[in-house]
């Protein structure tokens, strides 16, 4: 029944259906080990051959409740939560991406991916492209080579506030047969599909908008079921594996077999869990996440409308104002909203941004964003700082940029903290 709700119902009460006497609401199960009554049932959870929890790296009851919750949400056909955003990004490539091959990404990504993406994955010998995503299809597809496994972008950029055109990336991904890996951070479930629009991998910040009050670190992979492994450049999915007495991903486990192979080798080894007690977190917080986001949308927006009219303000990035380049893509891909985050430069420029940013006062000055509460960012000295300046540019980042988190307080006193604060500058 829950598949044909609405998504406001299926956030509140999609997943869970507690039996008579049982808890209301989803339990936190903080238990690393399970009991069995029989070796045989053990064998056959560790040859996959059962379902159930073997030990709480892997699963656990009530990391699973919010595992479903969030595969329900995106459309896909199962998930795989884990101890952070950035552990969800490295899985996701990992599972498909080895030493010797290739991913082609947006540029416009968020800087610790951007990092991930151009060190630490470079460090093991998986090479990565950048690309501008406004570049011409033919541009993007000059950069495929015949080890490359995977395109990645963001739904809506961080910080450049893009937003993506899915028709394009996903028409390229299917022409250069690979799967379409999108972070959907921060628009959400609720704000944009990106399976619906034609991509195959979903990865999730939970630490933002998913949880929403900035209590819990976490990350999750969302599994569309909807790309055909078997096609001759993905071995380990269709190929025997070893290490379970050779169990063939694709032939056993059909449209989840993505998220199967990454929960069971990758989460096995490198042990990214989410704990008990933050899914249980992450999961409440997706129960009121429909109407935070029309909030967070809500006040963004007329902020962002009061910032460009601001005689001290040179420019204003909010997708959802007409002056945005990405406005034309916002009625086909977030009808709803544009999410919660907008970037503008002071008049002044750096001086100028630090002072504003120093008189700040309802508003915090902190290293987030997507929680109910608003804050900014000077992202050029934080969190790009490890990015060159010229890495820097073609992320987004200019060195005037100061980034907002808008919250769900009234916008009438955000807007008058902004201007006491404008007045500094």
């Amino acid at each position: 029944m829950s598949q044909n709700w609405k998504i406001e119902t299926k956030a509140v009460q999609g997943t869970y259906s507690p039996k008579n006497s049982e808890t209301r609401v989803v339990p936190i199960y903080q238990s690393t080990t399970y009991k069995y009554d029989t070796s045989e049932q053990v064998a056959k959870l560790f040859d996959l051959e059962a379902e159930g929890h073997m030990y709480t790296r892997i699963s656990n009851p009530t990391i699973a409740e919010f595992e479903e919750k969030m595969s329900l949400l995106e459309g896909g056909a199962g998930a795989m939560a884990t101890s952070s955003g950035q552990a969800a990004t490295a899985l996701a490539i990992l599972n498909i991406c080895g030493a010797g091959q290739h991913i082609v990404a947006a540029s416009t990504i968020y800087g610790g991916t951007f990092s991930l993406l151009s060190n630490t994955l470079k460090k093991i010998g998986i090479e990565i492209s950048f690309v501008n995503p406004d570049a011409e299809p033919e541009e993007i597809k000059g950069l495929f080579r015949p080890e490359t496994k995977a395109l990645f972008a963001e739904t809506i950029g961080n910080p450049g506030l893009n937003v993506l055109d899915f028709e394009k990336f996903s028409t390229i991904a299917k022409e250069m047969d690979v799967p379409l890996i999108i972070d959907n951070t921060f628009a959400t479930p609720y704000l944009c599909t990106p399976l619906r629009h034609g991509a195959n991998i979903v990865i999730h910040s939970a630490s933002k908008y998913i949880d929403g009050h900035a209590i819990s670190v976490g990350g999750v992979i969302v599994d569309g079921g909807n790309y055909n492994w078997n096609n001759g450049k993905y071995p380990d999915l269709t190929e025997p594996d070893p290490s379970y007495h050779g169990v063939k991903y694709v032939e056993r486990f059909k449209e989840q077999a993505y998220i199967v192979k990454c929960r069971v080798q990758l989460l096995r080894d490198f042990g990214s869990t989410m704990s008990p007690f933050n899914a249980f977190l992450s999961h409440l917080g997706l129960e009121t996440l429909h109407v935070r986001m029309d909030r967070h949308c809500e006040n963004a927006l007329k902020l962002a409308q009061y910032l460009e009219q601001h005689p001290k303000v040179n420019w204003v990035s909010y997708p959802g104002l007409p002056s945005h380049p990405s406005y034309a893509l916002i009625s086909k891909y977030l009808p709803k909203g544009c999410s919660g985050v907008l970037t503008f430069g002071i008049k002044g420029g750096l001086e100028a941004g630090i002072r504003f940013i120093d008189h700040v006062k309802l508003t915090a000055l902190v290293v987030h964003v997507a929680d109910v509460r608003t804050c900014v960012l000077h992202p050029a000295s934080t969190t790009h700082r490890q990015l060159t300046e010229e890495q820097q540019v073609t992320s987004g980042v200019t060195p005037d940029l100061v980034r907002v988190s808008v919250g769900i307080e009234n916008i009438e006193d955000i807007i008058a903290d902004f201007e006491q604060a404008l007045d500094h500058c």
